[in-house]
């Protein structure tokens, strides 16, 4: 089953979705980025300008062109090679990787504000795209 407000997938059980909070079941649509309520319409959020998901076939389709990069394989770089920045790298951020290598992750301090942001699902790739989680 899809969560009906950010269309993850979630087990049936599941009263709260992983990916945005809400009840799946719920027929009320939030942004999947800040959480403000928006209409069925909508394309992109008011509060925050980030492109809304509208259905299952537009997560589909990015998952399936390859697009959004692997939410595992960003965490697990990023906690064992983060400090060189090389999950930066996989996501299409070079000049940021190079400035993180350069820098030993910012001292660690960059590498702990990724791992952070990959693990509550707010990092995205050099395009805009969320990671994928498979």
């Amino acid at each position: 089953m899809y969560c009906r407000n950010c269309k993850t997938e979630v087990s049936e059980k599941s009263k709260v979705c992983p990916g945005c909070g809400c009840d799946p079941l719920d027929e009320t649509k939030f942004c999947q980025e800040c959480g403000s309520e928006t209409t069925q319409k909508q394309k992109m959020c008011i509060k925050c300008g980030c492109e809304l998901v509208t259905s299952i076939q537009s997560v589909n389709k990015k998952e399936s062109s390859g697009e959004s990069k692997d939410w595992m394989t960003t965490l697990l770089l990023n906690l064992f090679l983060g400090f060189l920045g090389v999950h930066r790298f996989y996501t299409g951020h070079s000049g940021i990787g190079v400035i993180q290598l350069l820098t030993f992750g910012g001292c660690g301090i960059w590498t702990l504000i990724d791992f952070i942001e990959i693990v509550t699902h707010k990092f995205k790739d050099s395009e805009g795209n969320l990671l994928v989680k498979s």
